[in-house]
């Protein structure tokens, strides 16, 4: 029969606050980083004990600079974690010393607890319990053993149907009644965990994004044990039940009748299948193990910091933008800009594929089509609002300027780097804002501004590459001639295919730097 919780999946918005929060005031360790399974491109990281067993592990979903969701019916509302019931005042202590507020000590169902909020929002709730044994405690430089994080504890279920959600979880995941108290009844596994499902009945519809509980997922003990309950769910047709390898384990995923994501999955292969104890969540893996893959998500993901490493401390400007430092940067910073419906990431592998040890600084566009980031509105497929055109631009120059100021770039190295709407917004800076962009590579650009304002391009050098097949490549020659009119040095470059930025740009690009740069 299945036993317990294996782990519990949620959603973060900032990777560096969530990774000192987990690990650097929890002290829980980081035992996998990974591409996510079902995108690649999304960082999975898993935290636990000191052999990622399961029952200690909380999982994130990294949704970078994403969308925030809210917690409510038909979602985990709350986790809990383990600790000694002498360790309260410890936690409480360390809170107040993080500048975190605390709500506590209380009591639930006789048992001490402490509730705190991460980056996100995210309820998190230390309880003292001694109904629980620890695998394998992971002690820090701040967090004596004897005060370490145990284990997952439970969690709190919202559900509009609590009776029909109970009845799944002791017919089918091996959890009994416990207690009841107020609107919430308890349940226990047989290695000790709870669930708490609370009546949520009039609450408000959760609404998926960072902030939230993916889904919780429970042990099975191996394969055989999976396909049984999976048998089992659909004889009583459950709804659409899903069967996953997930390298670390299998599982299954089903939609309880209140709507709330499970996952059963089995504690085989485990965390060390990969990597040693001694080295667990050092490295990134990807999925499938792709060499190539792997190379361009270490570029595309977001980059973060272990406590007391150094790290680059975001600063609050204009333009939500990402980072990507080389382990031996040159001293050269490209800046990229995407185009339509693409994000700060498009650009990442073509920037270090030009040049592996420049600094990348990616950045995205505010203006929405369709939900999909652009850099300004358009009127209609070759018409864009100039008024829009205009103030973007002006953002983007204040963006930059407080850029270099905060993350202490030199201009003289910086070179601008544009794709499609993207270079077509760095085109209209230059007119707008002369002597801004002193070197300019744009891909598949056309001009926006209707009536560009007289502007001295006398320092600017800019490299246009059109391509071959593109419907856009005419537009290329008249915006040429119109930087050039201002006075820029610039050069025409046509590559094979049509619009899409592919390889054959890299080695125009990298000869136009050693010319120019």
């Amino acid at each position: 029969m299945v036993a317990g919780i294996h782990h519990i999946t949620l959603i973060t918005r900032k990777v560096q606050a969530n990774v000192d929060f987990y690990v650097g005031f929890l002290g829980l360790r980081l035992v996998k980083r990974t591409g996510g399974f079902e995108d690649a491109t999304q960082l999975h990281l898993l935290y636990g004990d000191a052999t990622g067993s399961p029952g200690s592990l909380i999982t994130f979903l990294v949704w970078e600079d994403g969308s925030p969701g809210r917690a409510g019916v038909g979602q985990i509302g709350e986790i809990s974690l383990a600790i000694d019931p002498a360790s309260i005042g410890f936690w409480l202590t360390r809170a107040l010393s993080a500048g975190l507020k605390p709500d506590g000590p209380s009591e639930e169902f006789g048992e001490p607890v402490l509730r705190l909020k991460d980056p996100d929002g995210v309820i998190v709730k230390l309880v003292g319990t001694t109904t629980l044994k620890a695998s394998a405690p992971w002690a820090s430089d701040s967090i004596p053993q004897e005060h370490a994080i145990r284990r997952i504890r439970g969690a709190t279920l919202f559900s509009e149907t609590p009776e029909e959600t109970q009845a799944m979880l002791v017919d089918h995941f091996g959890y009994r009644p416990q207690a009841t108290g107020g609107a919430i009844s308890r349940l226990v596994s047989e290695p000790g965990d709870i669930l708490d499902i609370r009546d949520a009945s009039g609450f408000w519809a959760n609404a998926p994004g960072t902030g939230t509980v993916d889904h919780v997922a429970f042990r099975a003990s191996d394969d055989a044990e999976l396909q049984s309950v999976h048998t089992a769910l659909q004889a009583i047709n459950s709804g659409p039940t899903t069967m996953h390898d997930r390298k670390y384990f299998r599982s299954l995923y089903v939609r309880e009748p209140g709507q709330i994501l499970f996952e059963l999955a089995t504690d085989a292969p485990g965390m060390l299948i990969d990597e040693d104890e001694a080295t667990l969540g050092s490295r990134l893996f990807a999925p499938g193990d792709s060499p190539k893959l792997l190379a361009e998500l270490n570029v595309i993901l977001p980059q973060f910091s272990m406590p007391g490493e150094p790290r680059v401390i975001y600063r609050d400007l204009p333009f939500i933008h990402r980072f990507f430092t080389p382990g031996e940067p040159n001293g050269n910073v490209f800046i990229l800009l995407h185009g339509s419906g693409a994000d700060e990431t498009t650009m990442l592998p073509l920037g270090h594929e030009i040049d592996a040890a420049a600094t990348l600084l990616t950045v995205r566009g505010r203006a929405l089509e369709e939900g999909a980031p652009r850099w300004f509105r358009r009127t209609g497929p070759m018409t864009f609002d100039q008024n829009d055109i205009a103030g973007e631009a002006e953002a983007f120059a204040a963006f930059i300027d407080g850029a270099i100021h905060a993350y202490g770039l030199d201009p003289a190295r910086m070179v601008y780097i544009g794709y499609s709407n993207g270079a077509n917004l760095l085109n209209a800076i230059l007119s707008l804002h002369p002597h801004l962009i002193r070197r300019a590579v744009l891909l598949r650009s056309m001009a926006a501004l209707e009536k560009p304002p007289a502007a001295d391009l006398s320092d600017t050098d800019v490299l246009v590459i059109a391509g071959e097949k593109d419907l856009y490549g005419p537009y290329a020659r008249p915006l040429v001639e119109r930087l050039r009119d201002g006075g820029a040095n610039v050069e025409l470059a046509t590559v094979p295919g049509s619009h899409e930025f592919a390889d054959a740009d890299v080695p125009v690009i990298q000869q136009w730097l050693k010319r120019n740069v």
